[in-house]
Parts: C-alpha cells; structure tokens; sequence
C-alpha cells in the first residue's frame, strides 16, 4: 500500500506551559507567540496547531497574530462548534484562510468533557455534540460552496438567505474548502469522521489501537465513497543516547508529579473523552509499548490531551514513526514537554530523519511498482 509524503504538524500556545512548567505571569506572551510560531517555521514543520480550552486565549485570534509573524507555516485551528453560528464561523474561516494566503484547517472538536462544555453555556449531551458537528460541517461545507442564498431548516440550526460573499482561498475537488481535521473515537464520533474528516486525528495510541481505529473509520469513509488521512499525535523524548532519553523520561514524570502536588492535583482520574479511555487502556497493558511508546505521563495526569511520548534517539524515534506510517499514517503532530526548545530539537535530527525514511519507502515502492 502507498501513502505519500508526511505532514509534520507542532503545536504553539499563548505563553511557557506544559505538565512541567507551570503557566506564569499574563495569559498571552506576544513575544513567546511569535518566538514560538516562526521557531517551528525555521524547524521544518508543515503546520502548526492552536488549541482550544474553555479558558484559554482565544484561539482564532492567536492564529491570525502567529499568521501575521510567519511566511510559509500553514495553521491548524481548534474550534468547537456549537458557540458560533455555522454560517459566521464560515466567513471568519474564509477570511483568515484569505488573509493568511491560504494556510488555515481547522480542526473540530465537538467536546468530551460535559464539564469544559458547560462553561461557555453548552449542556447538550455527548452523542448530541456529534450530532450538532454533523449538521454544523453540512452548513460550513454549504457556505463555503453555493452561489446563492440558501435556507437552512435542521435539527440545531435555522438559516434563512444564508450566504457569504468571501469564500477560502484553497478548494477540494474544484470546490472552496478549507481542510477539516477530526477527531473522537466514540461511537457517536465515527460515522462523523467517515462523513467529514479529510484528516482523522488520534492521539498517541498503541500500533494495534491505531490499526482497528483506522479501520473503523475507512470502512465509514467508504460508505460516502470517501477516503481519510489520518494523524497521530506524540510528544517526542529525545536524547543522543537511548539511556539519556529514559533518563529524561523519568525526570519529566517525576516533575510532572512533583508540580501536580504543589498545584493540588491528585492523579488525573479517567476522562469522559473516548481518546483519553483509549489512552488508559494502553498504560494499563504497562509504561512501555512497541519499540517506543511510553504511557506513564498519560496514566499519571487521566489521558488528558496527547500526553504519550516515543522516546529514544532521533533515528529510533523516526524509526518507530515509520511502523505507524506503514498502517497509513501520514500527519504527525509532535509537541514536546519543554515546548519551544523542542520544537528547535524536533528540527535538526527527528524531522528530517523522519522525512528521509519515508522518501526512501515511496522511492522502493515506486521501483518495486
């Protein structure tokens, strides 16, 4: 089976944060931000994603600043539907694919935790956020593409004349569309994807998680005559020597229980997201899976958010990247615990490693063909 080129995704937030670093002085870091953006820029990454938390600076707007500061990086969005009007949210994600020339995807997130929903005023239940994103992504896809005012009469949304004068730079089967990246594991979530997704992410599961869910989700792609990429996320641990890297490992589980503590947090309890159940259920099966993957910081904090690393040299890592690109994966979403200077680290050996690995996998796929 061929798959083609990878896509290296980093992801960059609004100031120094992560299970190691506790979050200091104001929420936004202007200067951090564009330090950060233009870093994975210079490092080689293809995109850059923009997290969303019901708390959080907003992400639509970060974007639009790191846009600004860079030249070439393209944007992955989150955004949860459900706090802006379908057919608003088309035109602002058209306006900044067009103001950024063409680099934004967004990535939807239709919520699994009824608590982070709850804050900005949504009490609709699990199964019926997916349902919403359904219907939301039907009238997206809508604006994006028609050529006149259309109504609009569902379940969660009414529209009448609804139309947008400014359409996305980039396109899709001769179509505007901006790039819709996916994700949930849940059973209410597949049929979703298998209808939506252009990229189906997941979070940094086992090689057999992978397989099964991949499988699920192209078997429901193929129902709407559709094919799916997928993406996996990790958050890399590298050393110049295999016994470095676990050193470091165990440093960064250690601080992340040590600042657990003093912030007041018990051991993450598990997760209303199917993706944080599925990411306990591999730490159950123990800390150290396949040839890289290691679960402690996920079984430590609940699985909340991409929280399983690979850890190793550079070649091993990019090695172990590799056995997930042979189940079809072809987007990476790399983020690591020291977050700006690891994005720099991910460029000098890890990208490119990773890159050449793959290029030499099409090239013996093409000869052998």
């Amino acid at each position: 089976m061929s798959y083609g080129p990878i896509e290296f995704i980093g992801m960059i937030q609004s100031q120094k944060v992560s299970e190691i670093h506790a979050a200091r002085g104001p929420s936004i870091d202007r200067d951090y931000v564009r330090a950060f953006a233009q870093a994975h820029e210079a490092a080689g990454f293809d995109r850059i994603l923009v997290p969303h938390h019901s708390t959080s600076p907003d992400a639509t707007l970060t974007v639009a600043y790191a846009a600004s500061v860079t030249e070439r990086i393209h944007f992955m969005l989150a955004h949860r539907p459900g706090f802006v009007a379908p057919t608003l949210a088309a035109r602002q994600f058209a306006s900044l694919d067009q103001f950024s020339g063409g680099r934004l995807a967004v990535h939807y997130i239709s919520g699994g935790s009824d608590e982070e929903q709850q804050r900005d005023g949504d009490w609709l239940d699990h199964d019926q956020r997916y349902a919403r994103t359904d219907e939301y992504l039907d009238v997206l896809r809508k604006v994006w593409t028609a050529d006149k005012p259309f109504d609009h009469q569902g379940a969660h949304y009414h529209a009448k004349s609804a139309y947008s004068e400014v359409k996305p730079v980039q396109s899709h089967n001769g179509k505007p569309h901006v790039p819709v990246y996916f994700g949930g594991a849940s059973e209410a979530a597949i049929p979703v994807a298998g209808k939506h997704a252009d990229v189906y992410a997941l979070w940094g599961e086992s090689l057999d998680q992978v397989r099964e869910l991949t499988t699920r989700v192209r078997a429901e792609a193929a129902k709407h005559g559709r094919t799916v990429r997928f993406s996996v996320s990790f958050r890399p641990i590298l050393a110049d020597s295999e016994e470095k890297a676990w050193a470091r490992a165990d440093a960064i589980l250690a601080e992340t229980k040590r600042l657990r503590v003093v912030q007041g947090f018990g051991r993450g309890g598990p997760q209303q997201s199917e993706g944080a159940k599925r990411l306990l259920a591999a730490a159950d099966k123990g800390t150290r899976l396949d040839k890289r993957l290691w679960t402690a910081i996920a079984q430590e904090i609940g699985g909340r958010s991409n929280s399983t690393a690979l850890v190793g040299t550079p070649q091993q890592v990019a090695d172990a990247l590799l056995d997930y690109y042979d189940l079809g994966v072809t987007t990476f979403l790399i983020r690591g615990f020291d977050p700006l200077e690891d994005a720099i680290d991910y460029g000098r050996e890890l990208i490119p490693r990773t890159r050449a690995l793959v290029a030499q996998r099409i090239a013996a796929q093409r000869k052998a063909a």
